[in-house]
C-alpha cells in the first residue's frame, strides 16, 4: 500500500468573531446574514449559536452562572477546533458574565469581540421568544437585562449599533471591519 505524505503545513487559521449583546439585540440575525454573505463569497464560515448549543447539549447547559459558563466553554472548544482547521467562525451568544468573557478572551485564538449594542427597551420590543414579557410577569427570573443588569463588554473590537442600523448595513459594517483588520482579502 502506497502512503501519501504531505509535508505542507496548514498555515491558515480562521478568525473567530464573537457577537455578544443582550437577548434579542440581533446577534443571531446578524450572524446568519454574515455567514450567508461569506459563503456566497466562497469564504468558509460557520455559526455557533449559544441557544443551539444549550438546546443540543440539554441538561447541564441551563441558565445558572455555572451553566452559562459551561455553554461558553463548549462554544470556545468548538470555535478553536474550527479555526485551527481554517474555518472562520461567527459566534452569537449573550456572554454576559465577566468570567465567561474572560474565558473567551483567554482561550479563543484570532478573536474579534463584536458588541451588538441595543437598548433593553428595544430588545424587549423585538423579543421573538417572549422572554422579556415572561421576565416582567415573573414567569422566569434568569433574563439578563431584566432580572439582572446587562453590562456592555469592555473594549470590544467592533460595536454594532443594532437599533440604528438595518441588519444589512450592520453586516456591511462587519465585513468592512474584517477587511480593514486583514481577516478578509
Amino acid at each position: 500500500m502506497k502512503t501519501l505524505k504531505n509535508n505542507k503545513k496548514n498555515t491558515h487559521t480562521g478568525f473567530a468573531l464573537w457577537l455578544m449583546g443582550p437577548t434579542s439585540s440581533g446577534k443571531t440575525t446578524l450572524a446568519t446574514l454574515l455567514i450567508k454573505r461569506l459563503l456566497d463569497e466562497n469564504i468558509t464560515a460557520i455559526n455557533y449559536d449559544g441557544d443551539e448549543v444549550r438546546n443540543f447539549f440539554g441538561e447541564g447547559h441551563g441558565f445558572t452562572p455555572a451553566d452559562r459558563l459551561r455553554v461558553i466553554s463548549t462554544l470556545t472548544y468548538l470555535v478553536n477546533k474550527a479555526t485551527q482547521c481554517g474555518v472562520n467562525v461567527v459566534v452569537s451568544a449573550l456572554t454576559a458574565n465577566n468570567d465567561a468573557r474572560k474565558h473567551v478572551r483567554d482561550t479563543v485564538s484570532n478573536l474579534i469581540v463584536g458588541y451588538v449594542k441595543c437598548p433593553i427597551n428595544v430588545c424587549a420590543e423585538r423579543d421573538p421568544k417572549g422572554l422579556y414579557a415572561k421576565a416582567h410577569n415573573n414567569e422566569i427570573n434568569t433574563l439578563i437585562g431584566v432580572n439582572s443588569e446587562y453590562h456592555a463588554p469592555e473594549n470590544p473590537d467592533i460595536i454594532i449599533e443594532a437599533d440604528k442600523l438595518t441588519p444589512k448595513l450592520a453586516v456591511d459594517a462587519i465585513v468592512e471591519y474584517l477587511h480593514k483588520v486583514g481577516h478578509l482579502a
